[in-house]
């Protein structure tokens, strides 16, 4: 049975806790409206260079995050002052206390992107406004500060243009770009962190695919969950790849490369290991249709995603495709395959751009994604690759390709 409490004024006196608490409360209410934070401001960055430039390493040698440039740009934020001056500086370790939030409650975010050269020589970033107001959205999700898209993207033009060595201009290399962000208040208490740090590294990287597409093998995961609604799975944060990675040993133990993640009973089709899906099919009707997952909350919204729909609507629409974002499920992949109806599969994601998909494991059956035996890829998967790679590499010129000032 449920006690009605009574209204604080039938107490004969309020506590004193309570009274002291409240006029804690005011004060720093009032306070801060007072104080304006300071947000990014990218004059003031300092610059330190490195008097030990590293050796660039042979393109053939390249292996995805294993290297790194010479720098790092780090920014620092703290709950009474906001953002700290920007500093890129040669790339070292982290000093943090053992008690800092980011090892205890998982205060992390991060972003992938890119910065290509073109046959200019010119430095290129792919749609940086997308991964910024993802960060944004995801840093405000776990407590984390959010900051000025715009002037942060200046910092990463700045920070890509001096380790401008690294980026070959050879078609299908680049410059991976991680922002991170990490809660670095020292405490064991469970809140919002009262400080952070938000830094940039860099990798070099060689082609998803050297010696050209390979179609990949899924196992349908129904036994584990990537997301569910009310979660974090549209967010890119730390904490929503460790868990996958013990399914895509099991799967890789049973031959596959990596793990479709199926969800509920209706078994719906999510994303791929860490990329959303595409599938190319014809519906009943007899008209062609590229489908993917909507975003309904446990769909990480991809910048490649958003743009593969782009393109997809006004270079195929005009062909007479229908472009969808709709949940569909295991069971009509299934039977579209079985009437020939599947025409392809791929991932995208910023890594491989496009990741064709030969078949999937699902119910003890291989289920064919449209590819015949000497095929890699799909039409609309190599069609995709080579109108992106034409935006990211300023072969064709559009908005989506921000040129870094020299």
């Amino acid at each position: 049975m449920l006690r009605q409490l009574r209204p604080r004024s039938a107490f004969k006196q309020p506590s004193r806790l309570i009274a002291a608490w409240e006029r804690s409360y005011s004060i720093q209410a009032e306070s801060a409206s007072t104080v304006k934070l300071q947000d990014i401001d990218p004059a003031k960055v300092s610059v330190t260079k490195t008097t030990t430039p590293k050796e660039l390493v042979p393109q053939n040698e390249l292996v995805f995050g294993r290297s790194f440039t010479d720098h790092m740009l780090s920014l620092e934020w703290t709950a009474s002052e906001g953002w700290l001056p920007a500093r890129i500086t040669p790339y070292q370790n982290l000093s943090l206390d053992p008690a800092s939030c980011v090892f205890h409650y998982a205060f992390e975010c991060f972003e992938g992107m890119k910065a290509y050269k073109d046959k200019q020589g010119k430095v290129r970033l792919f749609r940086p406004t997308k991964n910024m107001a993802r960060m944004n959205k995801s840093s405000a999700r776990i407590a984390l500060p959010t900051f000025d898209g715009a002037a942060m993207i200046q910092l990463i033009a700045q920070f890509a243009a001096m380790e401008e060595r690294f980026i070959s201009s050879t078609r299908g290399y680049s410059l991976y770009l991680r922002p991170t962000m990490i809660g670095t208040q020292r405490t064991l208490g469970v809140g919002p962190p009262g400080s952070a740090l938000l830094y940039v590294i860099a990798s070099p990287v060689g082609p998803y695919y050297p010696t050209g597409f390979k179609a990949v093998s899924l196992e349908a995961t129904d036994y584990a969950v990537r997301a569910w609604p009310g979660g974090v799975g549209d967010k890119k944060l730390g904490a929503n790849y460790a868990p996958c990675i013990l399914p895509q040993l099991e799967a890789a133990k049973r031959g596959f490369h990596q793990n479709l993640w199926l969800f509920g009973e209706e078994e719906f089709v999510t994303e791929v290991g860490t990329m959303n899906m595409f599938v190319a099919l014809k519906n009943k009707q007899g008209q062609k249709e590229l489908v993917t997952a909507p975003l309904d909350g446990t769909i990480l919204e991809g910048v490649t995603r958003d743009s593969i729909l782009s393109l997809a609507r006004e270079r195929l629409a005009p062909e007479g495709w229908i472009i969808s974002e709709r949940k569909y499920t295991m069971p009509e992949l299934a039977e579209a395959a079985k009437e020939g109806r599947l025409l392809e599969a791929f991932g995208a994601g910023t890594a491989a751009v496009v990741s064709p998909v030969r078949n999937i494991s699902w119910k003890g059956n291989l289920v064919e994604c449209g590819l015949r035996p000497d095929q890699e890829a799909g039409e609309i998967t190599r069609k995709m690759l080579g109108w992106i790679e034409a935006i990211q590499y300023g072969d064709e010129e559009h908005e989506w390709s921000y040129v870094v000032p020299q």
